[in-house]
């Protein structure tokens, strides 16, 4: 008589705390399950009471990670329930950060998260001894990720010069040119962190279980900033309809609500939105994609890790496009926003690096928000996860414990979880 007893308490190399619990007896799953232990955080509370110029600094502080793409949201949110309309520049300048934070949290995730599982490592930090080169490149990388964040939004973390219907801040002709010749110059050193990832791609688990994937799509566009929402089951949905998708429930074991469309659960993230824009990739994406045999629509949630990567080859591809663009029509570094205050409801939607992301606002006439929704993409993706669990873990009993624990470690590391952000409010009804 065999038994598995795999308790993972805070799994580590994600953000915030999340639990692995599998029970096996003779070569049977009795329970597997994905554990979400953090605290509520109650974001959507905040900022209630507080003026339109507030919000996006607030909910910036949702994430770290993706703090622009929080910003963002947020800001498209305002501007559509005050009809407030954005010039093409700031369009462009918006497009450019998204890239900048796809670039910054791509890169830290696949090298230093990702890495240590491919390598055989239990984090980044003896890869600093045995893969010297490896991680000084990643670290390169990541800090002109860093640096291109600086210059489009003010900071790295929680940016400052992104406002209502435009930027506080606009960076120069020359600034622009500098960064584009840095991201060309940088090209070969993401081609050598590829490699890596290519040469060790086949310690990624050939598990598929066909799931829905649901990102922002768009005609012209591999779509990050703006799109509709878009389904590999079929259906195209504008964003004001994101509450008949998304369809929030509650579960026990769970302080994040779980969703579910048409299907029991579904995925957002880099595979979703790969399987559904592939065509829309740069050339040297697609290519790359092609070497790690990686196509639409493809059910693997650890080929995620793969669709990271291959994001931060079009990321700089169209960085260097986009920055072309706007030069060629004269960067305006004067250019304000003007627009009047008044009440309304907005919805914005951004494609951050974890998935779909919506933020729903109600302002009055003062421009003080009444009521908020956000709905964050690991909040999307635990059901999916837990899913997940169930189909893999009893494909993998035969192997020893601690391979099957470092297997579904690997499984959720796969899908880049922002736990913390995922938990920000909790809907409690007492009942006497």
């Amino acid at each position: 008589m065999s038994e598995i007893n795999i308790n993972v308490e805070h799994l580590t190399r994600v953000e915030g705390h999340g639990n692995i619990v599998l029970n096996a007896k003779d070569g049977t799953v009795e329970f597997v399950q994905w554990q979400v232990s953090e605290a509520p955080r109650f974001f959507e509370s905040f900022v209630r009471g507080r003026p339109y110029t507030e919000l996006s600094h607030i909910t910036s502080r949702i994430c770290g990670i993706c703090s622009i793409g929080h910003s963002l949201a947020s800001l498209k949110a305002t501007e559509a329930a005050m009809d407030i309309q954005i010039s093409e520049q700031t369009r462009i300048l918006r497009k450019l950060a998204t890239h900048a934070e796809n670039l910054q949290s791509h890169i830290l995730h696949v090298g230093y998260l990702v890495a240590p599982d491919l390598l055989g490592a239990p984090s980044v930090i003896p890869l600093a001894s045995s893969h010297t080169d490896a991680v000084l490149t990643i670290v390169g990388l990541h800090r002109l990720a860093n640096e291109y964040s600086n210059l489009i939004c003010g900071r790295t973390v929680h940016p400052v010069s992104l406002i209502p219907g435009g930027f506080s801040h606009i960076p120069s002709e020359k600034q622009l040119k500098e960064m584009k010749q840095k991201w060309i110059d940088a090209i070969p050193n993401v081609v050598a962190v590829a490699e890596i990832v290519l040469a060790n791609a086949h310690k990624l688990p050939d598990f598929n279980r066909e799931t829905e994937f649901i990102a922002l799509t768009a005609d012209d566009d591999y779509a990050l900033y703006d799109g509709d929402i878009g389904s590999t089951d079929g259906g195209r949905w504008p964003v004001e309809q994101y509450l008949d998708i998304t369809n929030e429930f509650v579960v026990p074991h769970s302080t994040a609500k779980y969703t579910k469309h048409k299907r029991d659960s579904y995925m957002v993230g880099a595979l979703a939105r790969f399987n559904l824009n592939y065509d829309k990739l740069g050339p040297l994406a697609k290519e790359w994609a092609g070497k790690f045999g990686l196509s639409p629509v493809n059910h693997n949630p650890y080929m995620n890790n793969v669709a990271q990567l291959v994001e931060i080859v079009h990321s700089i591809e169209d960085t260097l496009a986009q920055i072309d663009k706007l030069i060629e029509m004269g960067v305006d570094v004067n250019e304000r926003p003007k627009f009047e205050v008044k009440a309304g409801r907005g919805i914005g939607a951004v494609d951050v690096p974890r998935g779909i992301l919506f933020h729903d606002y109600t302002y009055d006439d003062k421009g003080i928000c009444t009521k908020a929704n956000c709905i964050i993409p690991t909040n999307q993706n635990h059901n999916n996860i837990n899913l997940d669990f169930q189909a893999f873990a009893p494909t993998i009993l035969d192997k020893p414990e601690k391979e099957i624990e470092l297997l579904l470690e690997m499984l959720v590391r796969a899908y880049d979880p922002c736990i913390s952000c995922s938990t920000h409010y909790l809907d409690v009804q007492w009942k006497r």
